[in-house]
Parts: C-alpha cells; structure tokens; sequence
C-alpha cells in the first residue's frame, strides 16, 4: 500500500494504516530527535510525543511531504523541550549510571583503546561545541550535517525559508569552528588553524 492510501486510511480511523506509517518514519523522526537532544530517552519519548501528536492532527495533514510534516513537529517538540529544559535543568539518573558502565573501546576490536579514546574525547567536543549553539542554529545543523537533509527539506521541515536555513547554517558552522579550536590538541593536523 502506498502512502497517501495509508494516510487516508489513517485519517477514517484505520490504526493498521497508522501503524503502517510510524513504523517507516520512526527511525528518521528518531534519529533527528536524538541529534539535536542529545539523551537516547529524551528523544525516545519525544518520538512517541511525535506520533501521538501527528495522529491527533492527521485531519490537518493537507498533503505534501509527509516526512517533512512529521519531522516539523518532532523538532518543534525539540524546541519546547529545550525551552523546558534550559528553564529548569535536569539530570537523569540513567545518564549518571551509564557514564559509568564499561568503557566503548571494549566494544571495539577494531581500535585500540588510545584511538578508541581519542575518537570518544572527539565526538564529546564537538557534543559540547553543538549545544552551545543556539537551538535554531542546532537544529539545521543536525538535519544537514548529521542527517543529511538538503536545504530544502530543511526548509520544508522546520517551515522556514531557504535563505533562513542558509544563514542559520552559516552562522552555526563558524561557531562551531571557533569552538573546536578550543579542542584543538583533538583535531587532525589537517583542521587546526
């Protein structure tokens, strides 16, 4: 069955139809939810918030990318946990004991354990770097770079215009430039300034 069929059918109540769909968009509304919060279970739940929300506005859908539609309100419930969160911030209690479980380079045979930690004190600075951007800078640079959207389903997505996404883009890699030349000992030869 094709989408639009399974959209229709979801919006007369078939569930089937619905499941249907979350189960192709959910590792993509998944994926982008986890990049731009950073916790596997913030973005877990915010998935689900996503699918109910998406269900409860299906009669709302009016067509077009359907993908596009989804990802819009997953990262604008992005955006609404970031604001709670930065007013009231949050440490989980699964996040304190899984820092301490056993190391990643154990689960490597590839690398050894000084690479394994040179890569993991890598992708730390550039998590640091990514949220101290701005949160509309984040999100864009999430969806191009990490998810690899184009401009614009970008634009489509987070429902602004194509130079918008541009600019945001722009802005978000010069900082993050200058904020991993904080880390610089960690960069390859070929990065540093």
């Amino acid at each position: 069955m094709d989408e639009t069929t399974l959209i229709q059918k979801a919006k007369q109540g078939d569930i089937a139809a619905y499941n249907q769909l979350v189960l192709t968009y959910q590792q993509d509304v998944y994926n982008v939810t986890h990049r731009i919060m950073g916790v596997p279970q913030t973005a877990e739940d915010i998935t689900q918030e996503t699918f109910i929300a998406a269900y409860k506005a299906l009669n709302q859908f009016r067509g077009g990318n359907f993908k596009a539609w989804l990802l819009r309100i997953g990262t604008n419930r992005c955006y609404d946990a970031l604001r709670r969160y930065k007013r009231r911030p949050q440490t989980s209690l699964d996040e304190i004991t899984e820092q301490n479980e056993s190391p990643a380079f154990l689960e490597s045979k590839a690398d050894t354990p000084e690479k394994q930690q040179e890569r993991t004190d890598m992708e730390n600075a550039i998590v640091v770097c990514l949220d101290d951007l701005p949160d509309d800078q984040r999100i864009v640079t999430v969806l191009s770079d990490v998810e690899e959207y184009s401009y614009k389903e970008i634009a489509e997505i987070i429902s602004v215009s194509l130079g918008t996404v541009k600019s945001r883009l722009n802005r978000a890699r010069a900082k993050l430039r200058d904020c991993l030349q904080r880390f610089r000992e960690l960069l390859p030869s070929r990065y540093r300034l």
